[in-house]
């Protein structure tokens, strides 16, 4: 007569699935303050360390962050910017951010990021990760011993970590998200109606902050992510493919819908990433179920429009680690209590936010004479308003914390 093995079982009072910007924050805060835990990623470190993503931190994270002592290489590192061009019929027109707010962007990739905080975690503070683990599944979510459960990558194991919480960092594609919807939470899907194919090019930045190109062909966009790297966009139709733009097709294009009098000429280069991206949101209410707490892309995606979704994932991060840490330190749940809602302010600010810039840079290229007026009264106003800048300004660099 057979009998099936029990799995392996280990204890922890945290769980953290998914190590990116998220999970990582996570994972950092909770070994400072002494509590235990646990990060399972399905993917390598190195993978992790190089998966191309979001590069414009605002300024309010970046403090954030730093006290906590998790931005050092950050601030070293990373260019500021403190304005951005609007670029239409062939004038440019600059906002001038910094001034207008009193903030700033630090300009840091997410790789870049990753690779900060995992070192923190891992080499600074011998934190326990486990890379490269398979068919991860949440258990007993809903009572006072909750699990999650792994394949190891190398003996093709099972294994079980019983824990207090789980921290879902895992994602638009991992499996707490679902595991909050099939309890009961609610998904809210937007989607934009248009494309962007996302290109990153081994050429020099042609302008000193970021362009955005309002064209009745289609959006345009150029940003710096490095002195040799910079990221472009291209409005496509949903559902393009990126191999039907050739390296020819792509710069002829960026030249098209970026060109404005006095602008420096674009300065071509290799194209070393070539993406179609639907322009979509979602957003998860309430983001928690039971002991399983979502946070970053798990619990809302937004499109790269306004560059927010590093940004919410880190404030995601904070206010969970902080909320964990107050129940293990000072028997302390209010923070757990009111997670979902603190978070989901912001989260749904910055979609609205996002949802006004998409209607701005895309009202030329819709095809829909009401959308294209409305969205060049906008710009009129933003332009030509001191108040009305000054309020987009604050928008755009985000909302100060007091994280």
């Amino acid at each position: 007569m057979s009998s099936t093995a029990p799995l392996p079982v280990t204890r922890t009072r945290v769980v953290i699935v998914g190590a990116g910007p998220a999970g990582l924050i996570v994972a950092n805060l909770l070994r400072t303050a002494g509590v235990d835990c646990v990060l399972l990623e399905t993917e390598s470190r190195e993978f992790i360390e190089q998966r191309p993503r979001a590069g414009f931190l605002e300024e309010w994270a970046v403090r954030a962050l730093a006290r906590r002592g998790l931005a050092d290489r950050l601030l070293e590192r990373a260019a500021t910017q403190g304005e951005f061009e609007f670029r239409f019929d062939g004038e440019r027109h600059t906002v001038r951010t910094g001034e207008l707010s009193g903030r700033r962007h630090f300009v840091y990739p997410q790789p870049l990021l990753v690779t900060d905080l995992v070192a923190s975690y891992v080499d600074g503070a011998n934190g326990e990760v486990r890379f490269g683990v398979r068919d991860v599944a949440l258990h007993d979510l809903d009572g006072d011993r909750p699990a999650v459960s792994y394949t190891d990558p190398v003996s093709g194991a099972r294994h079980r970590v019983e824990c207090d919480f789980v921290a879902g960092c895992d994602g638009a594609r991992g499996v707490s998200r679902t595991a909050v919807t099939d309890g009961g939470a609610v998904l809210t899907r937007h989607d934009h109606g248009v494309a962007w194919l996302a290109l990153l090019a081994e050429a020099p930045p042609s302008a000193d902050g970021v362009v955005f190109g309002i064209h009745e062909r289609g959006f345009g966009a150029q940003m710096a992510r490095s002195p040799q790297v910079t990221r472009y966009y291209l409005q496509v139709p949903p559902g393009d493919d990126a191999r039907n733009w050739s390296h020819t097709r792509v710069w002829e294009e960026l030249h098209h819908r970026l060109a404005a009098d006095g602008a420096r000429p674009l300065t071509e280069g290799p194209v070393i990433e070539k993406v179609v991206l639907d322009m979509h949101n979602y957003v998860v209410e309430p983001m928690a179920r039971g002991r399983l707490y979502l946070a970053g892309d798990a619990a809302h995606l937004i499109a790269p429009i306004a560059a927010k979704g590093m940004n919410l994932a880190i404030n995601d991060a904070l206010l969970l680690g902080d909320a964990l840490v107050a129940h293990y330190r000072a028997d302390d749940d209010s923070g757990l209590a009111g997670y979902s809602e603190s978070c989901l302010r912001r989260v749904w600010q910055y979609l609205e936010f996002s949802q006004w810039l998409s209607d701005v840079l895309h009202g030329a290229s819709s095809g829909d004479r009401f959308q294209a007026g409305t969205a060049r009264a906008r710009l009129r106003r933003l332009l030509g308003s001191e108040s009305a800048a000054k309020a987009f300004a604050g928008l755009y660099l985000g909302e100060e914390a007091d994280l």
